[in-house]
C-alpha cells in the first residue's frame, strides 16, 4: 500500500516552544486514521505540518511522495480546518464557499461547468445544507459553518481528506450525518486523517488511531485500545491548549482551501 502522507522525524517549534518532537508517521492510501490527544498535545499542528501549512524545524514530510513545497496536485487533498474565517467585502453564500472547493480541480480561470455544479449540489446534500445554499455563511451557526467546510472539501472530490476536529461544536444529528458521509468515502477507498477529542459515531469507521502526548506519538494502533487507555474518547486527559494562528496560505494552498475573493480565507487558528 502506497503512502498518502509521510512524516519522518518531524519537529515543529512555535515561538521557541517544541510542539512536535520526532514524529514518524506514514498514512497509507485508503486508511481512516484518527489523531487523538489532550488539548495542546500537538494534534492540529501535526495535520498542518503534514500539509506544509506549518514549517518543520526538523525532519521531513511527503505528500504522495513529494515535499509540500514541490507538490502540485492539491486537487487530490481536501482540507477541513477547525473554523471558517469570514473575510470582508460582499458576504459569501453557502453555495459560493462550497463552490470554491472546485478551484483546485478545475483551475481558477476555467468557467464552472455541469460537473462542478453537480459536485457542489451533491456536497450540500451530503451535509444536509441544500436548503441553506443561498444563505450568507455568516448567518449560520458554528456547527452549520463547520458543515460548510466539510461540503467544500467534498465538492473538490479529492483522494484524501484532512479534517481538524470536524465534529467540534456540531450537534449529535450532524455528527451522525458526517459519519454517514465519511462511511461513503471509506467505501470508495478515500484516505481520511481526522483530528478528534472523541470518536462518537465515527468509531466504527476508524481503521487506526494515534495518540499524541507532549508532541510525541504515544500510541499507534487499534482505536479501542486508545480509548481504553483513557487518552482518546474517554477524555481523561487534561492540558492547556496552546493557541496560534497560521499567517496565510503556503505552497499553493489557496487553491485547496478556497478563494479569498468569493469565500473568505479558511483560518487555521486553533489549538496546537
Amino acid at each position: 500500500m502506497s503512502a498518502a502522507f509521510t512524516m519522518a522525524g518531524g519537529e515543529v517549534a512555535l515561538d521557541g516552544r517544541p510542539i512536535l518532537r520526532g514524529v514518524d508517521l506514514s498514512v497509507g492510501e485508503g486508511e481512516f486514521l484518527v489523531v487523538l490527544g489532550a488539548n495542546g498535545s500537538g494534534k492540529s499542528t501535526l495535520v498542518r505540518a503534514l500539509l506544509g501549512l506549518v514549517p518543520l524545524s526538523g525532519g521531513s514530510v511527503r505528500l504522495y511522495g513529494t515535499p509540500p513545497a514541490k507538490f502540485r496536485e492539491w486537487r487530490r487533498i481536501g482540507y477541513v480546518p477547525q473554523r471558517l474565517s469570514i473575510g470582508g467585502g460582499v458576504p459569501a453564500t453557502v453555495r459560493e464557499v462550497v463552490s470554491s472547493g472546485r478551484i483546485a480541480r478545475r483551475g481558477r480561470f476555467r468557467r464552472t461547468g455541469a460537473a462542478d455544479r453537480r459536485a457542489v449540489a451533491d456536497a450540500l446534500d451530503a451535509v444536509g445544507l441544500a436548503d441553506r445554499a443561498a444563505y450568507p455563511v455568516h448567518a449560520l451557526s458554528g456547527g452549520q459553518q463547520q458543515r460548510v467546510l466539510i461540503a467544500r472539501a467534498l465538492a473538490g472530490e479529492p483522494d484524501a481528506f484532512v479534517m481538524d476536529e470536524p465534529t467540534a461544536g456540531v450537534d449529535a444529528d450532524s455528527q451522525r450525518l458526517l459519519a454517514a458521509t465519511l462511511a461513503g468515502l471509506r467505501e470508495r477507498g478515500k484516505t481520511v486523517v481526522l483530528v478528534a477529542h472523541e470518536l462518537g459515531p465515527l468509531e466504527p469507521l476508524i481503521t487506526r488511531a494515534i495518540v499524541l502526548r507532549g508532541g510525541r506519538v504515544a500510541y499507534d494502533g487499534a482505536p479501542p485500545a486508545a480509548v481504553e487507555a483513557g487518552v482518546g474518547a474517554g477524555g481523561h486527559v487534561h492540558a492547556h491548549a496552546h493557541a496560534h494562528a497560521h499567517s496565510g496560505p503556503l505552497n499553493g494552498w489557496p487553491d485547496v482551501i478556497g478563494s479569498r475573493s468569493s469565500a473568505g480565507e479558511a483560518g487555521a487558528a486553533g489549538e496546537a
